[in-house]
């Protein structure tokens, strides 16, 4: 490959694939079918990435700029070797809400600014020293209660939106919870996007949408740009969402190598640096914070084709389609009654991801220290603890992210140092030892 990662082989004969083959990321098939899978990367972004920035109030034409920009120096950096789509995260929706009731926009960017930088400078961290460390840090019970309260914390964000047309959001809701078990295939994937849908004629037909907006607005033009303050206080806000970051970044990394079959790891850092370089430049001019997604992985699991020329095709894509203002204001019309029954699903997500890491890393609630790390970090999260230190306003999130790390590795040092602690970590490592007392003696011959 190129140092850019834009010299593709052709695959086979460029029009199919073989069964027990894929597309690497430094193949790609016909141009007509490359443009197809890609335009198929730009709708499974689509609705995730456009909700993040009708939550929280931002213009979506700019966050779609900036997320096409971030794709394509995403692929820049890691030169061509990890294919994917960087959309809005989820995780800056509260503190850039909550960010917003004090700082204004311009303050949330500075904070979306400082998570960028923040991530890129862990992403050179990696790069030099790999990634062990992450995982001695934020082991799964640390990492799953962090993910699980930034969802459920949002709740009371849902409910209020709920509530402003609760027909209309039970309708929406309702409507992604059918089509994610009725339909198969990516539309099953969409459900989110198809439940907005449904939800917003449903809308219409009720007079709550509201186009004088987009009625004014021009067919083509330049996304709203805005400049970030940056202020002390948003601090305590951001840094746990750079956390989150890592771990969706470096799970998303190995998902790809898994599925591709390459090793990855030498470029896990890469991938931190170049989300974080993203993000950055997203904060500096108006839009929100990115994040690999999983909805597009999702999508290359799907059709094997993880070609990179997929995502330069995706990424060109979503830059043109932001230079339509009278598009973004089509967007930013979506009512408060179809994001309180999205919301509702969707921070519920958030927030089970959570659960989801502790799954499928087994992780022993048996063990008092996990047990006590979860317990009370999502209650300190969910509850919205609030502790103000001069300028600096740490909130449920900030707080239950530092009780999380805090008394995980506190316990854990204390136990160590008084041997109180017998209960293994994991399930696997109880089913082993259990298995293992189970097991007869051999019999010595």
């Amino acid at each position: 490959m190129s140092m850019l990662g834009t010299k593709w082989k052709l695959h086979g004969n460029g029009k199919s694939i073989r069964p027990g083959e894929v597309v690497k990321p430094d193949e790609r098939l016909a141009w007509p079918l490359t443009i197809g899978v890609g335009m198929q990367h730009v709708v499974a972004m689509f609705g995730a990435t456009f909700l993040v920035p009708i939550i929280t109030g931002m213009p979506p034409a700019t966050t779609l700029f900036f997320s096409g920009i971030g794709t394509l120096l995403f692929l820049v950096i890691t030169k061509g070797q990890v294919p994917s789509y960087l959309g809005s995260s989820f995780a800056f929706i509260a503190p850039i809400m909550a960010s917003q009731q004090q700082y204004g926009v311009a303050g949330a960017l500075g904070g979306v600014v400082l998570a960028g930088v923040g991530l890129a400078i862990i992403g050179a961290v990696v790069q030099k020293f790999g990634a062990g460390w992450i995982n001695r840090l934020m082991p799964p019970i640390v990492t799953g209660a962090i993910v699980g309260l930034i969802g459920l914390n949002l709740a009371p964000a849902a409910k209020n939106n709920f509530d402003a047309a609760p027909i209309t959001a039970l309708i929406t809701l309702v409507t992604i919870i059918v089509v994610s078990v009725f339909f198969r295939g990516i539309l099953g994937r969409l459900s989110i996007l198809v439940g907005v849908v449904v939800g917003y004629f449903v809308a219409m037909i009720r007079g709550e949408v509201d186009f004088s907006k987009m009625d004014a607005a021009a067919w083509v033009g330049l996304p709203f740009f805005q400049t970030p303050e940056f202020h002390l206080g948003v601090v305590g806000l951001f840094v746990p969402v750079v956390l989150v970051l890592v771990a969706e970044n470096i799970g998303h990394v190995k998902s790809v190598a898994a599925m591709t079959g390459q090793n990855l790891d030498g470029v896990s850092g890469r991938a931190l640096m170049a989300d974080g370089a993203a993000t950055v430049l997203a904060g500096m001019g108006g839009g929100s914070g990115t994040t690999t997604y999983a909805e597009n992985i999702g999508v290359m699991a799907a059709t094997k084709v993880y070609s990179t020329a997929a995502y330069w095709v995706a990424g060109v894509f979503a830059v043109v389609l932001s230079f339509s203002p009278k598009f973004g204001e089509l967007i930013a019309t979506v009512p408060a009654g179809v994001l309180g029954g999205a919301a509702t699903m969707l921070y519920g997500m958030i927030g089970v991801l959570g659960v989801k890491i502790w799954v499928q890393n087994k992780v022993n609630f048996s063990n008092p220290i996990n047990l006590t790390t979860a317990a009370v970090a999502l209650i300190v999260g969910i509850a919205d603890y609030t502790w103000t230190i001069g300028d600096l306003v740490f909130t449920g999130i900030a707080l239950g992210s530092a009780a999380a790390l805090v008394i995980y590795h506190g316990m854990k040092a204390i136990a160590k140092a008084r041997g109180t602690v017998a209960e293994p970590e994991t399930e696997g490592v109880v089913a082993a030892a259990t298995a293992a007392v189970k097991r007869p003696p051999k019999k010595r011959r």
